[in-house]
């Protein structure tokens, strides 16, 4: 089994990559994958952790991107840190992070919720990997929510007061860059998208024109039938039906790395085919 979805310390999750890297491990994973939000930092600690323990390391990542008036994210596979076009993008989109992240400190303030930047760098432990997460940690410690999904439904989801819309790239924008560093592109935790099984099916066939390869139907937080359907979607467009958990430490309680809340086994032969397809 593996699982092709993980976040550390380098963007939201609370765990560093070498703890993913032992996590993945204990759980008696084949094969797992760090896709951190727009950055490849923490990929050489996590693969020299998970070498040592014996687990194989799928670097990767994962991007917001905007397509027909929704927000997907789109996973990039088998790309390391380093020079490439999908690495230069990966900068680009992390300066305007920081620069999201300036003004959404000031909307704060201006909302009567002062927050410190230096206090999000803080939280974070780095510059780079600062986000809405950890503004909604300060805020649930200086008690100003009551919880995280609060800050988000309050304060800093989409179309709330706080809310800083941040730069998006194209689904087919991220594959083809993927592709010029030699990687793969699969669509992220598709039911985010709100669309009915047909649009979706639909969606599903204009992103693999696109040049998206895969798309996550065995994810952690998805029922049976969920992940049935997206399979289902996923062969009709020769799609690879991808997997994990979108695990985040304690910003996605009762998650594990791995078996998501208990009933997640993505099988190893996803890996094989996300390999076919590499460019």
């Amino acid at each position: 089994m593996i699982d092709l979805h993980t976040h550390s310390t380098c963007s939201d999750g609370t765990d560093g990559p070498e703890r993913l890297a032992e996590l993945a491990a204990a759980a008696g994973c084949a094969a797992f994958a760090l896709t951190d939000h727009d950055t490849l930092v923490g990929l050489g600690a996590a693969r020299h952790r998970a070498d040592e323990l014996g687990v194989r390391l799928v670097p990767g990542c994962e991007v917001s991107c905007a397509y027909q008036g929704h927000n997907p994210h789109v996973l990039v596979y088998f790309v390391e840190a380093g020079e490439g076009p999908l690495q230069e993008e990966l900068g680009r989109l992390r300066e305007d992070r920081k620069s999201r992240n300036a003004q959404l400190v000031e909307r704060l303030y201006e909302l009567g919720l002062p927050i410190s930047y230096e206090e999000l760098v803080e939280e974070s432990g780095d510059e780079d990997s600062v986000g809405r997460p950890h503004v909604a940690s300060v805020m649930v410690r200086r008690g100003m929510v009551e919880s995280i999904p609060d800050a988000f439904d309050r304060w800093l989801g989409e179309g709330k007061p706080a809310y800083v819309p941040k730069a998006r790239v194209t689904p087919a924008e991220i594959a083809e860059l993927a592709k010029g560093s030699g990687g793969v592109a699969v669509l992220a935790h598709p039911l985010s998208l709100e669309l009915g099984r047909k649009e979706l099916g639909m969606a599903a066939g204009e992103l693999a024109e696109a040049g998206l390869v895969g798309l996550e139907a065995f994810y952690a937080r998805y029922n049976r039938d969920d992940r049935a359907m997206l399979r289902e979607i996923a062969q009709r467009n020769g799609l690879v039906a991808t997997g994990g958990t979108d695990y985040h430490g304690t910003l996605k309680a009762g998650l594990s790395v791995c078996v998501g809340e208990g009933d997640l086994a993505v099988p190893d032969y996803v890996l094989d085919e996300l390999e076919a397809r590499r460019p």
